[in-house]
């Protein structure tokens, strides 16, 4: 699939790829690029393996620049990155892909984007853009359910919340590695090695790079959120206990005199003269609840319960 860079992406069923010709962009599959990558004249030996693509990078070639790109899938962060990538030079640029995922991100661009002054590194902004475009949105999810999980777990909340927040780091890990990757690939295009762009539209590469650097500051700052929430779990597990301790104590302090007392009479000597009163029941009784009373005043003061 062949596309003109004009006022907007033209689709083409042919290329005529020379200097003076407009900026192209071509989608492939990996089988289509092995039988056509000749027609591009972009010196590339190499066979591209989109199985063994692991991140996004760009790479400097004597006359091209090659890289591959590996994209979370952002609805289920969890599931396999997809994996495409591309060649460009001073003509165009070529996308092998045998996802889809390019063909839609490009008719994300031709539904939405219009250029008064076209050109190859316009295209290839609004194509990064539209590779991180729901990522605020995403983060602000993140960000709203580490709010509740904050939330709940100040209310009180019975359920552990570990398994939720480790499925939130794992998730805000991957977005940071993919942010790290594209900031170093917006790099070096700016870097304009080979000089295939105007340097005066290297501009966008650097607006892009730092869109990525603020998403990035985001997911990191999320993640140490998300550690300060188990932290905060902690802390009111550790609370709960020592309520729990401290309840246990007063019931403890509380009993330990009646414990005396019971034990004291209960030793039955013959020459007890509080066995032989017929009131000593009644005062053990009286005793007994005034020691309760005056603990339970005690500890109520000193803010143990």
């Amino acid at each position: 699939m062949y596309y003109c860079i004009k006022h907007t992406l033209e689709k083409t069923q042919s290329l005529n790829i020379s200097k003076k010709s407009p900026k192209f962009a071509a989608i492939l599959t990996s089988a289509e690029w092995l039988a056509h990558k000749e027609q591009f004249d972009m010196g590339i030996e190499m066979d591209i393996d989109l199985s063994s693509i692991h991140s996004t990078k760009a790479e400097v070639n004597y006359d091209s620049l090659t890289g591959t790109f590996s994209v979370p899938d952002r609805e289920h962060l969890s599931a396999p990155n997809t994996n495409f990538a591309f060649a460009l030079d001073e003509k165009g640029i070529v996308f092998i892909d045998d996802s889809g995922l390019v063909e839609k991100l490009i008719g994300n661009i031709i539904a939405t984007k219009r250029w008064t002054m076209p050109s190859l590194e316009r295209f290839l902004y609004d194509f990064l853009e539209q590779l991180v475009a729901q990522d605020q949105a995403l983060l602000e999810r993140f960000d709203k359910e580490l709010d509740d999980l904050e939330s709940e777990i100040l209310h009180g909340m019975d359920t552990d919340p570990s398994g939720r927040v480790a499925r939130i780091r794992s998730d805000l890990r991957d977005m940071r590695v993919h942010y790290e990757q594209l900031l170093d690939l917006s790099q070096e295009l700016e870097e304009n090695e080979n000089n295939f762009f105007q340097k005066e539209n290297t501009r966008y590469f650097h607006l892009f790079a730092q869109r990525i650097s603020r998403l990035h500051d985001i997911s990191t700052s999320l993640r140490e959120y998300s550690s300060q929430i188990r932290e905060l779990y902690q802390s009111q597990l550790d609370k709960k206990q020592n309520r729990i301790m401290t309840l246990l104590t007063v019931i403890s302090s509380i009993f330990m005199p009646l414990t005396l007392i019971a034990g004291w009479y209960g030793m039955n000597f013959k020459y007890m003269p509080e066995l032989e009163y017929k009131a000593a029941y009644p005062i053990t009784i009286a005793v007994s609840i005034a020691v309760v009373v005056i603990s339970l005043v005690f500890f109520k003061r000193k803010k143990w319960l």
